[in-house]
């Protein structure tokens, strides 16, 4: 059970892949996972600090389900306030958790607000087991 990379020719976005097939394995869909701390506070405010959580809290539930971030097909972001001087830092962290040599799919969505307001990113991944 794996997912490889498929990228088209011709010009691409750098540091993703536009698809990933997933071969064989269990398909696990993970719900939008946010940046909150063991014991329920949010971390941050700033960004990073609620990517970094958000990843581990990702990291987490993939480890319950017998998967870890190398299974990752997809990631699907959602963030307010998106501008793009918050890419490096978005890259900066993904890449602390997965193998940017072999990225998944991957969309990035600007949202006016989330489900609270000191919550700035939620994101949601597909894999497999």
């Amino acid at each position: 059970m794996s997912f490889h990379a498929i990228n088209p020719p011709g010009p691409g976005i750098p540091g993703l892949s536009q698809a990933a097939a997933i071969d064989g394995g269990r398909l696990l869909l993970l719900s939008g996972h946010v940046p909150f701390r063991a014991d329920g506070s949010v971390a941050g405010p700033d960004f990073e600090a609620q990517l970094e959580q958000v990843f581990s809290n990702l990291e987490a539930t993939l480890k319950a389900a017998g998967s870890d971030f190398a299974q990752v097909a997809k990631l699907t972001y959602y963030v307010t306030d998106l501008q793009p001087d918050l890419l490096p830092t978005l890259r900066a962290v993904r890449d602390r958790f997965i193998d940017p040599k072999h990225p998944p799919a991957s969309t990035l969505i600007g949202v006016a607000a989330l489900f609270r307001p000191d919550v700035r990113v939620e994101i949601e991944a597909v894999a497999t087991a």
